[in-house]
């Protein structure tokens, strides 16, 4: 339902879809890159294994709540965003 008690239109149900699957791509590339960042040295290099093990754990608990901020954020301020009146128009305060 919209704010106004209505159903949604095609245009505000196909603007969800867009987010949401922004926010998914956006999201995944990020964990993927810090993933990447914090583990990737422990997997190109000889380390010892304490830093090793320490690096890996690192970036499988902050990947995943990269992962979720990330989507969050992302569909928060969609929620919050002034959606102009008319498809194809700006706001006037913009």
């Amino acid at each position: 339902m919209t704010r106004h008690g209505g159903r949604r239109t095609q245009a505000e149900r196909d603007a969800i879809t867009v987010e949401i699957g922004y926010a998914l791509c956006s999201a995944a590339f990020a964990a993927a890159v810090v993933l990447g960042a914090v583990a990737g040295p422990a997997l190109l290099f000889e380390l010892p294994d304490v830093v090793e093990t320490l690096l890996v754990r690192t970036g499988l608990v902050l990947a995943p709540v990269l992962f979720i901020a990330r989507v969050v954020a992302v569909l928060a301020r969609f929620r919050h965003a002034v959606q102009p009146s008319q498809p194809g128009r700006t706001s006037p305060d913009s």
